[in-house]
């Protein structure tokens, strides 16, 4: 059996609106996405600070403990 992040089932991805750079279009971005292609003029859209799992997995606690 192999050990997995709990976080890891692609079934608790969530998505979020941002904005786009280039355009100010606003892109969806998926919680397992650094950042997207805008639709509208191509530039790339990401988030002002990279997700980490701790920040939005329900089982981060579990997986990497709490903190004191």
């Amino acid at each position: 059996m192999i050990n997995r992040c709990p976080g890891q089932d692609k079934r608790n991805i969530k998505s979020e609106v941002i904005k786009c750079p280039g355009c100010g279009y606003q892109c969806e971005i998926f919680s397992d996405e650094a950042r997207v292609r805008c639709p509208h003029c191509k530039a790339l859209a990401g988030r002002a600070k990279l997700p980490s799992c701790a920040d939005w997995c329900k089982s981060a606690a579990e997986c990497l403990g709490r903190i004191k």
